[in-house]
């Protein structure tokens, strides 16, 4: 998902224990694996895993299922953070298991209003087309 890069790349490295981060982060939530009271995790998608260059924290864009309730999805996932390390702490196999920052993936909400403005624009096209 296009999150606001500021012209960073980042290196082969960060961006292969990220998807190893994120697809274990996915499989966690699909089997419930955290245990997290007061949240069905099932329904929670991992779309992107940022790693810091030193890859000791996560950077963890998550959107809950119909993309309602994404603060508080965020909210009782950073509560239960250690819950969820825990339980990811048993999948990898890493020499430092990184800290997770959870974070709402703003980046559907923003595609959209983007599509709605092109609609828009080429629909003012047409109108203009049959006035002139």
């Amino acid at each position: 998902m296009g999150h606001n890069t500021s012209n960073k790349s980042f290196s082969q490295r960060q961006l292969r224990v990220g998807e190893l981060v994120k697809q274990n982060l996915g499989e966690l939530f699909i089997r419930n694996e955290a245990k997290i009271p007061s949240i069905n995790s099932k329904l929670i998608t991992v779309t992107e895993v940022r790693m810091t260059p030193d890859l000791k924290t996560a950077r963890v864009y998550v959107i809950p299922l119909g993309g309602n309730d994404t603060e508080q999805t965020v909210k009782i996932l950073t509560e239960y953070n250690h819950l969820v390390r825990k339980a990811l702490s048993k999948r990898l196999d890493i020499k430092f298991l990184p800290k997770l920052t959870f974070v709402e993936d703003n980046s559907f909400e923003y595609a959209e209003k983007i599509e709605k403005i092109i609609k828009k624009n080429k629909d003012y096209d047409k109108e203009k087309k049959r006035y002139n």
